[in-house]
C-alpha cells in the first residue's frame, strides 16, 4: 500500500501485486514481482472496444472506459 506522500502503483493484472513498473519501450511493462511482461493495447481484451492510448500518466489510463477490463495484454 502506497503511504502518504508515495505515489499508488498499479496492480499487475497477472498476480494483483503493485509492482508494475515501465520498461524502456513505449507501453510496455514489467512486474518486478511476478516478472511477466505486458504491453498497453488500444483494443480492450475483453469487450473489443477501440481507445486512444495515451500517454499513462495514471493507473486510469490502463482501463478500459466502457466495461473497466484491464488494457493491459500479456506479452
Amino acid at each position: 500500500m502506497a503511504s502518504e506522500g508515495e505515489p499508488a502503483r498499479p496492480a499487475c493484472p497477472g498476480c494483483g501485486e503493485p509492482w508494475l513498473r515501465p520498461t524502456q519501450l513505449p507501453g510496455r511493462y514489467r512486474c518486478v514481482y511476478c516478472l511477466r511482461r505486458y504491453e498497453l493495447v488500444s483494443q480492450c481484451p475483453r469487450c473489443g472496444e477501440h481507445q486512444t492510448i495515451v500517454r499513462m500518466s495514471t493507473t486510469e489510463d490502463m482501463r478500459c472506459q466502457n466495461c473497466g477490463g484491464s488494457m493491459l495484454r500479456a506479452v
